[in-house]
């Protein structure tokens, strides 16, 4: 399965992400966030997309749809909101529904890596 996560300016919450991608066994990790977000670092390899957090929630939505074309290939994703506002938020998960593309939200607990 493929994990996609946000991150968004709040560096404390990129633990989440890292531990996801860490502790997880995934076919294909993508990212998404601004700028400041491709600053991020890890140890497995990962497909970063850029987008503007500035823009209105529409604009948002439709810029991930465009950037996510052709890269999913399963019939769901993982997902981690666990970094992000919920503009955000509200933008990729639209974006994803839009694909079609079912969605499972993924966390780090103490047991691991869970399905929500």
């Amino acid at each position: 399965m493929e994990l996609i996560a946000l991150l968004s300016s709040g560096e404390g919450t990129w633990a989440q992400v890292s531990g996801l991608i860490k502790f997880g066994e995934w076919d294909k990790i993508i990212l998404i966030g601004s700028d400041f977000a491709s600053k991020f670092t890890c140890e497995k390899p990962f497909e970063f997309i850029k987008i503007n957090t500035n823009q209105r929630i529409v604009e948002l939505k439709e810029e991930i749809s465009e950037k996510l074309k052709g890269k999913i290939s399963g019939l769901e994703v993982a997902l981690s909101i666990a970094s992000g506002d919920g503009k955000e938020h509200m933008a990729l998960i639209s974006a994803l529904i839009n694909v079609p593309v079912g969605i499972r939200f993924a966390a780090l607990t103490k047991e691991g890596v869970i399905d929500l």
